[in-house]
This record gives C-alpha cells, sequence and structure tokens, in this order.
C-alpha cells in the first residue's frame, strides 16, 4: 500500500477505545475526542494542504463486543462507502469470565474480509501491554493471544496495525485516566501519533518516548488508592456485568455520517 494515498472517507468502528473515552472534549466535557478524531484530523490536515477533500464517521460505541463491532457497525459502514476503516476491538471480549479468543478472532476476520472486498483500507490495532495494571495482570495471556491473533489477520488481509503491545510509553500510569481502562488525553495523543506514523504520515509530536518513571508511592498510599479505585470504577463495572447491562446501552455513536473535520 502507497504511502503516497490520499484517503478521501474514513469511518472508525469499535469500543470506548475508538469513542475515545476518556479524552474529554475541551467545549464539552460529557463527550469526547480520542485517537481515531485526532488521526482523522491528521488525515484531513494532510488533505488538505494537497486540495484532496476528506470525510470522516465515527460509528464506535463503549463497552461493544466483538459481535456488535463486526455486524451491526460493520454493516452501518459499508453504506458510508469509505475507502479507509479502522476496525478495533477484542477487549471487551477478553474481559469475559469465558471467552472463545478463536471466535473472536474469526469474527474479526471475517469483518475484514467484507471490508477489503469492497477496496476499502483496513487499520487494526493490538491491545497495550497491561503488565502495568494489576487488574488485568493476570488477563496478560489472553490479550497476548488476541495481539497475536490480530497481526495474523493483518497479514493474511494486507492490514495496517496500530502496534500498541510495543509501544512501551502506554506502560506509564499517565497514559491511562483514573480508571485504569482508557487512556488519558495524552495516551490518546500518542497512539493517534502512532496510527498516524503506521498510515505514512509524519507525526507532529514525539510518540515513542517514555515519559520518566512515575513516583513511587508508599505502601498506606498505594493501598488507599485501590480501595478508591476499587469504589469509584471497579464495583459499578462489577455491578453492570452482573445485572447484565453495559456502559454503553443508552449511547449512540458520535459521527453517525461522513462529514468534514475541522
Amino acid at each position: 500500500m502507497s504511502e503516497q494515498r490520499h484517503w478521501r472517507r474514513y469511518v472508525a468502528l469499535g469500543d470506548s477505545f475508538t469513542e475515545g473515552m476518556s479524552d474529554p472534549s475541551p467545549g464539552d466535557p460529557n463527550s469526547f475526542v480520542g485517537w481515531a478524531d485526532r488521526l482523522a484530523a491528521s488525515l484531513a490536515a494532510r488533505n488538505a494542504a494537497d486540495g484532496v477533500e476528506f470525510g470522516y464517521a465515527n460509528l464506535a460505541i463503549r463497552g461493544r463486543l466483538v459481535a456488535d463491532i463486526t455486524s451491526r457497525q460493520v454493516d452501518e459502514a459499508l453504506v458510508l462507502t469509505p475507502d479507509l476503516v479502522s476496525i478495533v476491538g477484542g477487549a471487551n471480549d477478553c474481559l469475559r469470565p469465558k471467552v472463545d479468543l478463536d471466535h473472536v478472532a474469526q469474527q474479526l476476520e471475517d469483518a475484514v474480509a467484507r471490508i477489503r472486498a469492497t477496496g476499502a483500507d483496513v487499520l487494526m490495532a493490538t491491545t497495550a501491554h497491561p503488565g502495568w495494571a494489576p487488574l488485568f495482570r493476570r488477563l496478560q495471556s489472553r490479550f497476548a493471544a488476541h495481539t497475536a491473533n490480530v497481526w495474523g489477520i493483518a497479514q493474511r488481509h494486507d492490514c495496517f496495525v496500530i502496534d500498541q503491545w510495543s509501544l512501551r510509553a502506554l506502560r506509564h500510569p499517565a497514559m491511562w485516566a483514573t480508571d485504569r481502562i482508557h487512556l488519558s488525553t495524552i495516551g490518546h495523543q500518542r497512539v493517534a501519533a502512532q496510527a498516524a506514523w503506521t498510515l505514512g504520515l509524519t507525526p507532529d509530536e514525539d510518540w515513542q518516548t517514555p515519559l520518566p518513571p512515575a513516583p513511587q508511592l508508599g505502601r498506606w498510599t498505594s493501598t488507599q488508592k485501590h480501595a478508591a479505585w476499587a469504589r469509584t470504577h471497579l464495583a459499578p463495572w462489577v455491578q453492570r456485568r452482573i445485572q447484565g447491562r453495559s456502559s454503553g446501552d443508552t449511547v449512540t455513536a458520535k459521527r453517525p455520517t461522513v462529514t468534514p473535520v475541522q
């Protein structure tokens, strides 16, 4: 795939990662920006400089599993006739007590094949390495298997891949929001720059250099922070799982149609 290609219609699919949580919009703290919006801005700027039109849609919704992303979201995306589609999912599936990673991979591959059959390019992403976060460290083997599956799908279908797994800069608490699940603003900025680089653009900022090590907390402070996090973020998440609810049950896509990027 040529590094000089100008994509005109970009559609982003996925879950909270692609919706942009927790990267609040400066003008509206109840809405989010995120890596995909930031990538779209870079693509729009490159196209504008070369006199090429550009439009962008984002159909991602928080809490979505691969089954929804690869069916409903893909169906809606193809109606928009994109020439670039980012499809990222699987992390929410990996968090379920029982998950068939082979089935998750097959759903992703079938969706990628559908998109590629239209002539559109596809951008995928691995999960970030979970080793820094105590809650997810025990699930590292699942995330590693999913990452390997993403690379295999991408190789077979000639896709671009945002390699978050080996992006060591993300293994820092500042790259993550207070819920320890979603990227912070700086985390989304790093991933957006890496995505731009992956597509052949020259990022405006350094995305690879890790931040200085975070200060070590004392045992008491650390225990207090873990307890506060469990009350504020973990308990509501567990309750939703028990009740069969998702954080995205009442959420709709923030950019359902392809429109110009300001």
